[in-house]
């Protein structure tokens, strides 16, 4: 009989041990409220209207059952077939914040892209149609103004401390659903995607998806420390991997467009790849870092002031590249006309060059100086391709092909196409050199299946699409 108090005691005594140490947890977790209070009001929705086009000139053939899971990451969602007479504007929803009481908005650049109409929705219901004071492509930012006054404003912190593991906050319209807040981690900070190499992404496991786009990532202290812009999947939706623009490269971005319209970066004029170990060992380095020059543009800076290929740049002005993708942001960061001190390591041995920056050369530039007649555009896809060399082929492991050298505005870039992409085969013939690719290409067929071999970071698969002629 003594022991039923007994049980009872214990049972009591473990509850209020689980209890307390449930307290404990939950204490230690932070309250996002006060932030998310604070910074809302100055978070916005941003609708576009997008007239619609007369024509396109490729569409996917049923993309989604011939598209190979490899590329479908690569490529996107197809544009849709335009239907006859059909005269529906097309609309895109995005997120921002307000940056200044004067009525400055913050944004990515593809939220708005190709907008006849912005649309920038306020807390307080309110709505403003805003214009465009200048967009930069290369960073997906893009700087709006709303005529309005005494706005609320977000706190913005470009010289934060950011460290993997720190709490972080985002703030947007997923899907539409405005002012909604998700929370996280920082998973990572300095990431290099492979569409832009001038910005080095914080990246988060912080919930984002369509409609986050442009809105703000907090820290604790509730200042944006980042630009909510991509995120990693293969579903279309969140999983696990978003990236944000650091507030230091945005606001400077922000300075150059209010003052100029534009953004200037350094130029170096090297083509660069990674070290790995293999290539470290060639190069008697004892591990693998720094940028090897694998290609040196003609007239541009670098070969000006002697840079070869087979360099390895080791420090740009005194700042150590260990990783090749340290190198386009340093040197796009650095003041145009600067003269820098760049240390190499050229047939083992080490040598400084003296540099001085150039101004990266704008993206609508279609041809540069590199042109030549393996560098033919086609009139049908838009893009320059280059006749693989000898190395090329031993590197990619490719017995013939060319590669992608640039993708100007028109079908190429519709339809996915990247530099760096080995095309070997065209509506099943194979592709040698620039010229038999070119002479494939201006006799596809108008309104017929076409299907294409790529090989992208090794990885080979067809694609199938359709040309439309004007």
């Amino acid at each position: 009989m003594r022991t039923v108090p007994t049980v009872r005691f214990l049972w009591l005594l473990a509850l209020s041990i689980v209890m307390t140490l449930n307290t404990a947890q939950a204490r230690s977790y932070p309250d996002f409220t006060e932030l998310v209070e604070d910074a809302s009001p100055a978070v916005v929705n941003i609708s576009t209207r997008q007239e619609p086009k007369s024509r396109q000139r490729l569409q996917f053939h049923e993309f989604n059952r011939d598209l190979p899971d490899i590329f479908r990451d690569f490529f996107g969602k197809p544009f849709p077939p335009p239907g006859k007479g059909n005269k529906t504007p097309a609309h895109s929803l995005g997120s921002g914040f307000i940056v200044s009481q004067d009525g400055y908005v913050l944004t990515n650049n593809h939220v708005i892209s190709g907008a006849d109409e912005i649309i920038v929705r306020l807390k307080d219901r309110r709505e403003l149609e805003a214009k465009v004071i200048g967009a930069d492509e290369r960073s997906d930012l893009v700087l709006l103004k709303i005529e309005a006054s005494d706005l609320p404003v977000v706190k913005v912190n470009t010289r934060a401390v950011i460290k993997p593991g720190q709490w972080v906050v985002a703030i947007g319209s997923p899907f539409g659903f405005e002012a909604s807040v998700t929370a996280g981690i920082v998973s990572a900070t300095g990431r290099n995607l492979p569409s832009e190499n001038y910005v080095p992404f914080i990246q988060t496991d912080v919930a984002i998806n369509p409609g986050n786009s442009g809105g703000p990532l907090l820290n604790l202290e509730g200042e944006v420390i980042g630009i909510n812009s991509q995120i990693y999947t293969r579903s279309g939706g969140f999983m696990g991997l978003s990236f944000a623009i650091p507030m230091d490269v945005a606001m400077d971005v922000v300075k150059q467009l209010k003052d100029k319209g534009y953004v200037s970066r350094g130029w170096l004029g090297v083509m660069i790849q990674g070290m790995n170990k293999a290539l470290a060992e060639s190069f008697d380095l004892e591990k693998p870092m720094g940028a090897l020059v694998a290609e040196v543009l003609e007239s541009s800076p670098a070969e000006k002031s002697g840079f070869k290929s087979g360099d390895i740049i080791l420090q740009f002005d005194g700042q150590e590249i260990k990783e090749s993708s340290d190198l386009p942001y340093i040197v796009g960061r650095t003041p145009v006309g600067k003269q820098v001190n760049v240390d190499i390591l050229r047939k083992g041995e080490k040598q400084t060059l003296t540099v001085t920056i150039g101004e990266l050369p704008d993206k609508r530039q279609a041809v540069d100086k590199r042109q030549s007649k393996d560098q033919i555009s086609s009139n049908r896809l838009g893009i320059t391709v280059k006749t693989l060399t000898t190395d090329e082929k031993e590197q990619s492991d490719l017995a013939y092909g060319v590669v992608v050298d640039k993708v100007l505005d028109g079908p190429g870039r519709d339809v996915g196409l990247r530099p760096g992409d080995f095309i070997t085969d065209i509506y099943n013939e194979k592709v040698d050199s620039a010229e038999s690719f070119n002479e494939i290409v201006d006799k596809l067929p108008a309104n017929k299946s076409i299907p294409m071999r790529l090989v992208r970071h090794g990885k080979p698969g067809y694609i199938t699409f359709k040309i439309t002629d004007e």
